[in-house]
C-alpha cells in the first residue's frame, strides 16, 4: 500500500506542473509558421556510442529524488559525467529559466527536459538539434503515440522520457463500468451523481474538450498546423459539455474545478465518475472511498467510436548551444532503455514511454492499473502540435469556459475560438 501511496504522491506534483503549462506567454519571436528550421544541426547514436566529456540535464525540481538516481546509475558505468541541475517545480518557470538561457545561447543546458507542449516552439525558434536519426534507429520501442509529441515537420526534435493520459474514474458501488461512451457516461451520470472535470479556465480545459473533441472526430488546427481548422464536430462537443452542465449531468462548479477540486469532490462522494490523472488512483485508495471506485480509459464520444485522451508529459532534447551534443544523446539513450524506464515508473510515479515496462511484474505491483493506463496512452494524442500552442490553447479554454459558464452562445465561442487561433497562427 505505501508503494502505491508513493506512487501518488509523487505523481501529484508532476500532474499539476503539467496542466499549468501553456498558461504564460512569455516565449516568441524569430522563427517561420510552417515549424522548424530545416539547416539544424544533427546528432546519431552512432555519433554517441564513444561520448565523453560533461552533461548538464537541466529539468524540474527532482521531487522524488528519481532523477538523481538516474544520474548517479548513469555516471557509474559511462565515461560521459552528468550533473543534474534542478528547475523550480513549476512548469511555467521551468519554461521561462529554460528560455532565458536559450535567447542568450547559453551552453549551460545540454539535455533539456521540456513538457511535450514546449517542444514545437523550441524547434521553431532552432533551439533544439535535429534527433531523427536516434529515435528512427529506436521507434519501434517506444510507444507510437509519445513519438508525435516530438514530430514537427516529419523530423524527431526529441526524445520521449515520460508521458500521462486521462482515466475515467467511476464509483464502483454505483455503476458496473463505465459506459460505453460520453453519450451514455453523461446520461447515467445525470441519473446518479454526475460527473466532474477540470472545467477552469486553464489549460486543464482545453485537454477536457480536445479529449471529447478527438474522440469525435474533429479538429481545431489543419494537420500541418498552418491554419486554424474548427470542424463542425466542435460545436457539437461544446453544446454537449454545455447542456451537461444545464441539465445537472455535471455540476456548475465544475467551472472552478481543476485536479484537486475535482479530486476532492469525487473521494467525497459527490460525483459517479470523474476525469482526471492517473496520479488521483494511489491518493483515492488512501481515501474514504477506496474499495468502491475504479479506473477505465477514456470512451468514444459516440457508441462504437474510438476513445482519445490528451498526452502528457516531459520530452528530452539537446539545446542548440550544447558544447556536447554526442554526449548529450548518450545520457538521452540510457535513461530511455526498459531498466532506467522501470526504475522510473516505479520509484517516481513517471509513466513509461516503451511498450514493454508495462508487461513488467514489478511495475503492474506499483501501478495496478498499468494496463489501462498503456491502453490510454496507445490512444493518446498530442495538442495541436504548433510554436504557438500557449496562445491556442488560451484561444481554446477560454471560449469553451465562456459558453461553459452561460456567457457565450456556443456558436458564438466557436467563431471567437477559431479567429483566436487563426490570429495567433499569423502572428509567428
Amino acid at each position: 500500500m505505501r508503494l502505491r501511496w508513493l506512487f501518488g504522491l509523487c505523481l501529484a506534483s508532476l500532474v499539476f506542473a503539467l496542466a499549468a503549462c501553456g498558461d504564460d506567454d512569455d516565449g516568441g519571436g524569430g522563427a517561420g509558421a510552417a515549424g522548424a528550421p530545416e539547416d539544424a544541426k544533427t546528432v546519431s547514436l552512432a555519433d554517441a556510442e564513444n561520448a565523453t566529456g560533461d552533461v548538464t540535464w537541466c529539468i524540474g525540481k527532482d521531487t522524488s529524488g528519481a532523477f538523481n538516481e538516474m544520474v548517479k546509475l548513469h555516471n557509474q558505468q559511462s565515461d560521459v559525467n552528468v550533473e543534474l541541475l534542478e528547475l523550480p517545480t513549476s512548469a511555467d518557470q521551468q519554461r521561462t529559466q529554460q528560455i532565458q538561457r536559450l535567447r542568450a545561447q547559453s551552453d549551460e543546458c545540454d539535455v533539456l527536459g521540456m513538457d511535450v507542449i514546449w517542444t514545437a516552439e523550441y524547434a521553431a525558434q532552432g533551439w533544439l538539434y535535429d534527433l531523427t536519426d536516434a529515435v528512427e534507429q529506436r521507434g519501434d520501442d517506444f510507444i507510437p503515440s509519445t513519438l508525435e509529441t516530438a514530430k514537427i515537420d516529419d523530423k524527431y526534435w526529441a526524445v520521449p522520457f515520460n508521458t500521462n493520459a486521462g482515466f475515467v474514474y467511476y464509483r464502483t458501488d454505483q455503476a458496473d463500468q463505465v459506459p460505453q461512451s460520453w453519450e451514455d457516461l453523461y446520461s447515467t451520470a445525470q441519473q446518479d451523481d454526475g460527473v466532474v472535470y477540470q472545467g477552469a479556465r486553464y489549460e486543464g480545459l482545453t485537454v477536457n474538450f480536445l479529449e471529447l473533441l478527438y474522440a469525435a472526430g474533429g479538429t481545431v488546427v489543419s494537420e500541418d498546423g498552418s491554419q486554424a481548422e474548427v470542424s463542425d464536430e466542435a460545436t457539437d462537443v461544446l453544446e454537449f459539455m454545455r447542456q451537461g452542465v444545464e441539465d445537472g449531468a455535471v455540476p456548475k462548479a465544475v467551472t472552478t474545478y481543476m485536479e484537486e477540486e475535482s479530486r476532492r469532490a469525487f473521494e467525497s462522494g459527490s460525483a459517479t465518475f470523474m476525469r482526471n490523472w492517473p496520479y488521483a488512483y494511489a491518493l483515492g485508495k488512501e481515501s474514504n472511498i477506496a474499495d468502491d471506485f475504479d479506473v477505465a480509459p477514456l470512451p468514444p464520444f459516440s457508441e462504437g467510436g474510438e476513445g482519445a485522451s490528451i498526452l502528457g508529459g516531459y520530452n528530452l532534447g539537446i539545446s542548440a548551444y550544447s558544447q556536447n551534443p554526442e554526449g548529450s544523446l548518450e545520457f538521452i539513450d540510457f535513461v530511455t532503455q526498459p531498466e532506467p524506464q522501470k526504475i522510473m515508473m516505479t520509484k517516481a510515479s513517471l509513466p513509461a514511454v516503451l511498450t514493454e515496462t508495462y508487461d513488467d511484474k514489478e511495475v503492474q505491483e506499483a501501478a495496478p492499473f498499468a494496463e489501462d493506463l498503456r491502453t490510454a496512452v496507445e490512444q493518446g494524442r498530442p495538442r495541436p502540435v504548433s510554436a504557438v500552442y500557449t496562445q491556442i490553447s488560451e484561444a481554446i479554454y477560454n471560449n469553451v469556459y465562456e459558453a461553459l459558464g452561460g456567457d457565450a452562445s456556443v456558436d458564438d465561442a466557436i467563431s471567437s475560438m477559431e479567429d483566436e487561433i487563426q490570429k495567433a497562427i499569423e502572428t509567428f
